[in-house]
């Protein structure tokens, strides 16, 4: 009985502490695992036939007990209780549950079968408890079958699971998997280049100048427009590039040469905008806001930034945006992005307002700084070093002690 008690004790543990996605990947090629993962879809089932066992092996061996007492040791009955009670403890309760603690999944793979056996024998009782069991769990509002998607984890539990329990994952392997969860929380707007950076061909400049910038361009598109980029024209294909060339040159129209121009809204989420290149086999859009404001460019290599980080090349033009003093204090352009700032020097500067330096400096004093003023932010001290024509051009950015 205490043999049976242990395993009862074992197995409970063991069932309920098992990860079900270890079970399902151990299922594959084990019966047992297999076995497993079946009885837990119904653990009010399961858990009645262990208890029934489990307590009807105490139960049992506590009356043996008392009757070797009465017959060999004068009735000392309290004696017996005191040593059985000893014995349970320590041999079928704490030990094998904290052997299932540390082996959950082999505990329950291996005890599988016989648990597939007692359910098979205590059915009727299963079935008779679960009926009185179950009314007194709806005056608790408690369903048994939630507990089968309790294993369900939403993204931010995932990127919780990758950051705490993620050792055995390569740390790129892990931040990449962290941004891909995080791709339905960030919009066009947070990776999009800024309206004021986007670099295109203007025709009303010299082919020459246009030969420059194409031969500059590390991206296969490039926007054209007329004076400015709010005249777009179309795209530039860098394969039709000697063609649009010689028809600038020539004063020929180049629109038949150039591909429509993909709008989308800044409130696009990352995920949403990565399908969509897919679908429309195009890496290059113009992003727009409720008024069809050309407001920034979003190409598919931002995205792709985005989930792996930052190359060689990147990662040395953030060192010289992001100039970082002796004294942890640095030295940024007032159009850089916050969201990079926050990564290059691990801080925390709200991004949900404004996405660059500029902008959260002139929603927080809501005006824009006509002299050099010093101000803080949520624990950052911003000294503006620099204004040019109503623009911030230069901050020294710190964040305060403690």
């Amino acid at each position: 009985m205490l043999i049976f008690s242990a395993f009862s004790s074992g197995s409970e543990t063991g069932m309920m502490a098992s990860n079900k996605i270890k079970l399902r990947n151990l299922s594959k090629g084990s019966k047992g695992a297999m076995r497993a993962l079946k009885l837990l879809q119904r653990p009010d089932v399961l858990l009645a036939s262990i208890l029934i066992g489990n307590n009807f092996a105490n139960i049992l061996a506590s009356a043996i007990v008392t009757i070797i007492m009465i017959d060999y040791f004068d009735g000392n009955v309290l004696l017996g209780s005191i040593i059985l009670t000893l014995v349970i403890l320590i041999f079928s309760e704490i030990t094998p549950k904290t052997i299932a603690s540390v082996y959950p999944e082999n505990f329950a793979t291996k005890s599988s079968w016989l648990l597939k056996l007692l359910v098979v024998i205590f059915k009727p009782l299963v079935w008779l408890t679960n009926i009185l069991s179950s009314r007194i769990l709806k005056l608790f509002n408690v369903d048994p079958m939630q507990s089968a998607t309790n294993d369900n984890l939403n993204s931010d539990e995932l990127r919780t699971l990758l950051e705490e329990h993620g050792d055995l994952i390569p740390n790129q392997s892990r931040e990449m998997l962290s941004s891909i969860l995080g791709m339905e929380e960030l919009t066009v707007e947070d990776i999009m280049t800024p309206h004021a950076e986007i670099i295109g061909i203007d025709i009303t400049q010299s082919a020459e100048a246009a030969q420059k910038i194409i031969g500059a361009s590390y991206y296969s598109r490039l926007p054209v427009f007329k004076e400015s980029i709010d005249h777009v024209i179309g795209m530039l294909h860098l394969k039709d590039s000697y063609q649009f060339l010689e028809n600038l040159e020539a004063g020929i129209d180049i629109k038949d040469i150039l591909f429509d121009t993909t709008f989308i809204s800044q409130s696009t989420t990352i995920s949403t905008q990565l399908n969509q290149f897919q679908k429309q086999d195009n890496n290059l859009a113009l992003v727009v806001d409720e008024y069809g404001e050309i407001q920034g460019l979003l190409t598919m290599e931002d995205i792709f930034t985005e989930i792996v980080g930052k190359f060689g090349a990147a990662k040395a033009d953030l060192e010289k945006e992001f100039l970082v003093k002796k004294d942890g204090s640095v030295i940024a352009d007032g159009n850089s992005k916050v969201r990079e700032l926050n990564s290059f020097m691990n801080w925390n500067i709200d991004e949900d307002g404004s996405k660059t330096i500029n902008g959260t400096i002139t929603d927080y004093l809501a005006q824009i700084p006509q002299e050099n003023v010093c101000l803080e932010i949520n624990g950052y001290r911003i000294e503006i070093l620099n204004i040019d024509e109503n623009s911030i051009e230069k901050v020294k950015i710190k964040k305060k002690e403690g």
